[in-house]
């Protein structure tokens, strides 16, 4: 299983924050450590956000912080949300668009099978277990 690169920057985004949770981070500050596009990373906060795993604040001193503790955070959880509007094939998807081979696939429960033993492989662990060391400096 590939997950996206909007999975991989978000993971990476976490487990930056897992290192000091009580920190409040900017995206400009992930962004800048992580040389990733702010404005791609300002969108998977906001979805982080709305699942709950963040908390964000505007303005000055403004940023996002962890909404749980990293302990309580299952990585198969993590990658569920973050990968929540991609489907692993084009038949699980949203539209549940119309497959030629429908009526006769013994494929698509094998894929959500894997998918499901994939995710809670995962789940064995937290965001606390993956959590980066603290950078000497932050920008």
């Amino acid at each position: 299983m590939r997950l996206t690169s909007f999975t991989d920057y978000g993971l990476r985004m976490l487990m930056r924050m897992a290192s000091a949770p009580d920190r409040v981070y900017s995206t400009a500050a992930l962004a800048n450590e992580f040389g990733l596009s702010r404005a791609h990373l300002s969108k998977i906060m906001q979805q982080l956000a709305q699942a709950g795993i963040v908390e964000t604040r505007r303005g000055g001193g403004g940023g996002a912080k962890l909404a749980r503790p990293a302990s309580e955070l299952r990585l198969g959880q993590l990658v569920s949300v973050l990968e929540a509007d991609q489907a692993l094939v084009e038949c699980f998807g949203p539209d549940k668009t119309r497959c030629t081979i429908d009526m006769q696939c013994r494929l698509k429960g094998r894929l959500a099978s894997a998918k499901n033993a994939f995710i809670a492989d995962l789940d064995r662990s937290t965001l606390a277990d993956v959590a980066l060391s603290e950078p000497l400096s932050f920008a």
